[in-house]
């Protein structure tokens, strides 16, 4: 019978995606492992495989569809020696009921299964569904200089981006903001920019999280004097991966979880989820949004762990190569933005986690100490708790606790 592959949900939070771009087409033999499409979800590009094998014998959503809801039928495989006569009535059925409540069901067990893999570093999809290629140096060079690659015309073999053609973006004028992005302004003096899939998810869930869960904000600051002088003594041992303000904050969340294990919750509605591990998520901006990897039982790692696994990720979360287990989950958020200058501000809950760090950045600030003013680096921390999973003086005993071990940076060694 007719193999049915069907639009996957590659995150928890999807429920449709963009189908970018076929690479395999109408009569093509396909086998299960090779790569049928390119989905944009989300979080990122994903790349679609086939689990069984047979002849593309229809595609029923073109590349370049928008809001293809999930589980809905994207195409139709035949096995060999199958008759093709079945086709048309399966794709008229699937249209019939494609606004069916039951569309985002879980398949039935007859239906292929198509997985998601990343998008590897050999060619990302760029926005026009064409590949990006580019040898392994264009890209080292792209990162250190902040070339966008996809703005890098290749002089290489089949167009290939080389050293030579990065080296040229890097030292060429600067394009504007606007015109970089392809904004095009009309007569009125504004555009309309179009939502994609991620920016989309952002609007729905934190609209939601602001109006359904009681947010409540507990202030702290914190002293950084003996944390940067162990930064520095610590950068100078090491011979690469240094260590940054952020990777001391994320262990000093991690162990204040264990040590006031009542803010690692989540609210699940009918009971409060206590976690045993600190899973950290970290939120990071990227182009047209924000994702929040997570760094896994982060009360284990070290510093130095910490910190190659935050870098990884953020690199993963900026070419949108993050697979789902990368962003599933997590028990508490970090929202630093502490390198842009912003002293203190106050960050939206991440449903179903119950609390939030939102991070200022270090300054120095006049501090009085034993009746005389001194001068200190301080930096203003603001947690935002679920009133419903939370109380304030869990709140204020988890924040005391992250305040010890930030200004007692050794205990963060142990």
């Amino acid at each position: 019978m007719p193999v049915k592959i069907l639009m996957p949900a590659l995150s928890p939070t999807m429920t449709e995606g963009n189908l970018v771009r076929w690479l395999k087409l109408e009569g093509d033999t396909v086998k299960a492992g090779q790569v049928l499409a390119e989905i944009e979800t989300d979080k990122a590009t994903m790349e679609v495989e086939a689990v069984d094998e047979g002849t593309l014998v229809k595609i029923v959503v073109a590349a370049g569809t928008e809001n293809v809801k999930v589980n809905s039928l994207i195409a139709v495989l035949l096995e060999e020696g199958e008759d093709a006569s079945s086709i048309d009535a399966l794709v008229s059925a699937a249209g019939e009921n494609s606004t069916s409540p039951q569309q985002t069901a879980a398949p039935t067990p007859d239906l292929t299964i198509v997985t998601a893999v990343a998008a590897q570093s050999g060619g990302a999809a760029t926005a026009s569904g064409d590949r990006l290629f580019a040898s392994p140096l264009a890209r080292r060079l792209a990162d250190q200089h902040n070339v966008d690659l996809k703005l890098v015309a290749g002089s290489g073999p089949h167009g290939r981006i080389v050293k030579t053609d990065v080296e040229a973006a890097a030292i060429a004028p600067k394009k504007s903001a606007a015109a970089t992005q392809g904004v095009v302004y009309g007569e009125a003096g504004y555009a309309d920019l179009p939502l994609n899939n991620m920016r989309k998810v952002i609007a729905r869930r934190l609209t939601e999280s602001k109006q359904q869960v009681p947010h409540f904000y507990l202030n702290i600051d914190c002293e950084l004097d003996a944390l940067l002088k162990l930064r520095t003594e610590v950068n100078q041992r090491l011979e690469a991966g240094k260590l940054s303000v952020n990777d001391f904050i994320v262990r000093a969340c991690a162990l204040a979880l264990i040590k006031v294990p009542e803010a690692n919750v989540a609210w699940m509605d009918t009971v409060i989820r206590q976690f045993e591990a600190a899973d950290i998520s970290v939120a990071v901006a990227i182009d047209g949004g924000l994702v929040t990897p997570v760094v896994r039982s982060a009360n284990l790692k070290s510093l130095k762990d910490i910190s190659g696994e935050v870098k990884v990720l953020a690199e993963r979360a900026r070419a949108s190569k993050l697979a789902p287990e990368d962003y599933q989950g997590g028990s508490f958020t970090i929202s630093n933005l502490g390198m842009y200058g912003i002293k203190q501000f106050s960050a939206i809950i991440n449903p179903p986690q119950a609390c939030i760090l939102a991070v200022g950045a270090g300054e120095q600030r006049a501090v009085v100490k034993d009746g005389e003013i001194k001068v200190a680096n301080v930096m203003s921390c603001t947690l935002s708790a679920d009133h419903r999973a939370v109380d304030g003086a869990v709140g204020a005993r988890f924040l005391v606790a992250f305040k010890e071990l930030i200004e007692d940076p050794l205990s963060l060694l142990v």
